[in-house]
């Protein structure tokens, strides 16, 4: 990488985690520093973690369309199994709200190294350690992320703030997670508030698909998943707005329920 872009992406990772640790936002990185390009992204990505420390996990959809690339580190010190959790603003706009994505993640028994041949679905499942019911923590750097390129997302880590990790899943994965039936609940009401059902349907049809094509997709680039990393793997109902200050209950069909106060 010669200097000046070295600096550019230097420059764009020092203001994205500014805006990140300051909660403030931006149309987009100052002129010069915008990545162009999915590499670019990736770069600004891993200058991040240099800046941001531990990766705890992962995020991480199959590439398709515009998405060529779809994955981000999750930081471990944004990774919490409490049931509170304090957030950052999700954009200019979300005023007493906290953005929330109902995944399903995959926590690791052992590590998965960069390696020249692909791993196999057989040897990637075997290193996954517990199955989780999750919800991740959305907050974008930019005033509107509508408004930017998704290699401009990509660089921001696909608008991760965090994860707040669930309950273990006993049930057979091959089975039981294609769709899951979802409800969001306010607790501090008698009866309790219904905000939103959802009927659940992965994105990519099955968790497992979005973690095998991260493993080999970060092999390929000589960066190994780690044990005791989780990786997430995309939202059953999209992004959801939740009240602060408010014990929330997301309950996943027959999977289990997570309950989380959410604050800012």
């Amino acid at each position: 990488m010669d200097d000046s872009n070295l600096d550019r992406i230097k420059s764009a990772a020092k203001e994205l985690t500014e805006l990140r640790h300051t909660g403030r936002f931006t149309p987009r990185l100052p002129e010069g520093t915008c990545p162009q390009t999915f590499e670019d992204a990736l770069k600004v990505q891993d200058r991040t973690i240099r800046i941001l420390g531990e990766v705890g996990g992962w995020k991480c959809s199959v590439p398709n369309g515009e998405r060529k690339v779809a994955m981000a580190p999750m930081f471990a010190s944004s990774i919490s199994s409490s049931n509170t959790y304090k957030v950052m603003p999700a954009s200019p706009d979300a005023n007493g709200i906290a953005r929330v994505e109902p995944e399903i993640a995959f926590m690791l028994g052992r590590d998965l190294p960069p390696r020249d041949e692909p791993y196999t679905e057989a040897e990637m499942r075997g290193a996954i350690k517990e199955t989780h019911l999750v919800l991740e923590v959305l907050a974008s750097r930019y005033n509107d992320v509508k408004a930017v390129t998704f290699i401009e997302q990509l660089a921001d880590c696909i608008s991760n703030q965090g994860l707040v990790i669930g309950p273990v899943v006993t049930h057979d994965i091959d089975v039981h997670v294609k769709e899951i039936p979802l409800t969001f609940e306010r607790l501090d009401t008698t009866p309790p508030t219904m905000i939103r059902t959802h009927p659940g349907k992965h994105p990519d049809g099955h968790p497992l698909l979005p973690f095998y094509w991260l493993v080999n997709f970060q092999s390929s680039r000589g960066i190994g998943l780690k044990a005791g990393q989780i990786v997430t793997t995309g939202s059953y109902a999209g992004a959801v707005d939740v009240p602060l200050d408010a014990p929330i209950r997301v309950k996943f069909g027959d999977l289990g329920e997570m309950t989380v106060t959410f604050s800012g």
